[in-house]
Order: structure tokens, then C-alpha cells, then sequence
């Protein structure tokens, strides 16, 4: 069995979207772990209703976080790692002992960096008047949204187009790219 740990800070609706794709069988994997840094994210109600660990991240302070973190996955037997809407920096431990992927709703290294998460990203691609924007997937390393990518996936972008309805576009195109992206890994073709 491929084993992944999901890390979440919001609402979880790409959580959801492996969930379902693991009880489909469209996925062959199973989710050991749902990490947070926000005990009040749904993520985290997402995971209970679907009968997974969860773990709230207790340290603000990013170098014990990293070995707060170390110590919990430690425990388990962890193929890979994805960053589902998760926004904190992963630090040296994790990305020595770890695959780690993350999910980015632009076309990097347009629209990356620290701040250019969620709907932030969808309103700076809209004011630029951007014709295309996307998804991307890429090894997460020590600087945001600077690894390699692994995948792309572009979108159009009309312009009758606000960040809302930008966004639901490139949801919808990052959940399908991602069980791509996750099938891959688990048939060892990444």
C-alpha cells in the first residue's frame, strides 16, 4: 500500500478530492495522517468523518515545528507527503527525510512566492490580465514554490473572468491533475 500524509490549513476540499478518489479506487493509496497548523481547519472535520488521524501542529516557531513534525511522522511509514493548501514553510528535517509535493493554483513560477496563495493568486492573475493561468505541482524545497515541477496543467482565462470564477477553474483542473499526479507516484513512474 502507498502511504501518504496530507498537510492542510484550510478547508480541505483537495483533501477531499484524494478522500474520494481513494474510495473510488481510482487512487490505490491510503492517507495514515491529516497534519494542520489550524485547529479550526474543516480539513481536519474532513479527515474525521473519513476515519483518518488527524495531528494539530503545537509550535508557532519554525524550527520547532520542523522537529515537532519530524518526531511526529517518525511514527509512521510515509511514502509521500502532499501539501494540500498548507502555507507554512517546511523546514530542513522534513524535506532530508521526506518526498514532499504541493499543490500551487497558478502556472509557476507566475504568481509563486510567499503571500501568493488561494484567492490572492487568482486576483493578481485577473489584474495582470493574464489570457491563461493553471495549476502546478511541484517538489516542494526550501524556498516557496521554487521546486521542480512535476506538472502543469493551463486554463483559460476569459475576460468576462473574476478571481472567483477563475478559482473554481483551477480547482476543478488541479483535483484531476493531482490523482494523475499522486496515481504516478504510486505506480513509481515518478
Amino acid at each position: 500500500m502507498y502511504h501518504l500524509v496530507v498537510f492542510a490549513s484550510g478547508n480541505g476540499s483537495t483533501l477531499q478530492a484524494i478522500i474520494d478518489s481513494i474510495k473510488s479506487h481510482e487512487l490505490e493509496a491510503k492517507i495514515d495522517l491529516v497534519v494542520s497548523d489550524n485547529p479550526h481547519a474543516y480539513a481536519l472535520k474532513r479527515a474525521e468523518t473519513n476515519n483518518i488521524e488527524t495531528y494539530i501542529i503545537q509550535n508557532k516557531k519554525f524550527e520547532l515545528r520542523d522537529l515537532e513534525l519530524s518526531e511526529i511522522l517518525s511514527k509512521y511509514s510515509i511514502n509521500l507527503i502532499v501539501l494540500a493548501g498548507y502555507l507554512k514553510m517546511i523546514g530542513p528535517h522534513l524535506l532530508r527525510d521526506y518526498t514532499i509535493i504541493n499543490t500551487h493554483p497558478s502556472l509557476l513560477p507566475k504568481f509563486g512566492g510567499k503571500g501568493m496563495h488561494g484567492m490572492h493568486v487568482h486576483e493578481a492573475v485577473v489584474e495582470a490580465g493574464e489570457k491563461y493561468t493553471g495549476a502546478t505541482i511541484h517538489f516542494v524545497n526550501s524556498e516557496y514554490d521554487k521546486g521542480n515541477i512535476i506538472s502543469q496543467t493551463k486554463v483559460e482565462v476569459l475576460p468576462s473572468d473574476t478571481a472567483e470564477t477563475v478559482s473554481q477553474k483551477v480547482q476543478a483542473a488541479e483535483k484531476i491533475q493531482l490523482i494523475n499526479v499522486l496515481n504516478r507516484f504510486v505506480n513509481h513512474k515518478i
